[in-house]
């Protein structure tokens, strides 16, 4: 699964790889969580062009009668996504890109859970595909979103069975463009995204609370041995 993430940098140069020019105010956050709001691009049927937009990551689709669904939507299994009814209709018409530059698992040693911080090896921000929806049932109405999944790469399954899906800038404008409903086009995407080019490495238990969310989260772990421990 993904359950924390970060967006350190500022978004204007993945904003402009989608030709969006905006005065969105984005301040560092090392430790994005459930429920808070994050950083996406949608297509914008009216304008016919990608968006900005900030959305509550949980998703709650438009026909849940009770929000609380979507604290256990923030993670969409991309292998299930055409037989759910929750994703179905948002993969069809409602796919967003969700901006990140890291993101963090815990790994299980004996009884404890030791986080790890995963990037790319240059540490330039990236794109996690999404879906989204918007909730009306409530005023005012709730736009929020889920982050596709798949399974491990070499590096990420070190320490979980599971890691977001992170697209390639062709991918992404692929995931975006609204023309596509081909599900095999689609599926083709879900891949696990090239070890070669990312890294890990152990961080403090500072990453365990989201009310921590400074650069402490990326602090490395007290463990000498294994703060010095980088995976490639």
């Amino acid at each position: 699964m993904c359950g924390r993430f970060t967006l350190r940098t500022r978004p204007d140069a993945l904003l402009a790889l989608f030709e969006i020019v905006t005065q969105l105010e984005w301040a560092p956050r090392f430790n994005i969580a459930p429920t808070q709001l994050v950083l996406a691009i949608r297509h914008d049927a009216r304008r016919g062009r990608p968006e900005p937009a900030l959305l509550r990551w949980g998703l709650i689709p438009s026909w849940a009668d009770d929000p609380a669904i979507g604290n256990r939507l923030i993670n969409a299994r991309a292998e299930t996504l055409t037989s759910k009814p929750s994703f179905r209709s948002a993969l069809r018409s409602r796919r967003c890109l969700v901006l990140a530059d890291g993101f963090y698992e815990w790994k299980q040693t004996g009884k404890t859970k030791q986080p790890y911080f995963f990037r790319q090896a240059n540490d330039r921000p990236f794109c996690f595909a999404g879906l989204w929806d918007c909730w009306t049932k409530q005023s005012p109405a709730v736009e929020s979103c889920t982050i596709l999944t798949t399974t491990p790469n070499r590096l990420v399954a070190e320490v979980h069975d599971r890691m977001p899906v992170i697209l390639s800038f062709d991918a992404a404008k692929l995931w975006l463009d609204p023309t596509v409903e081909d599900a095999q086009r689609l599926t083709s995407l879900w891949t696990p995204y090239p070890t070669a080019v990312m890294t890990a490495f152990p961080v403090g238990r500072e990453v365990n609370s989201p009310r921590n969310d400074s650069v402490a989260c990326m602090g490395p772990a007290a463990d000498a041995s294994e703060s010095h421990q980088q995976y490639k």
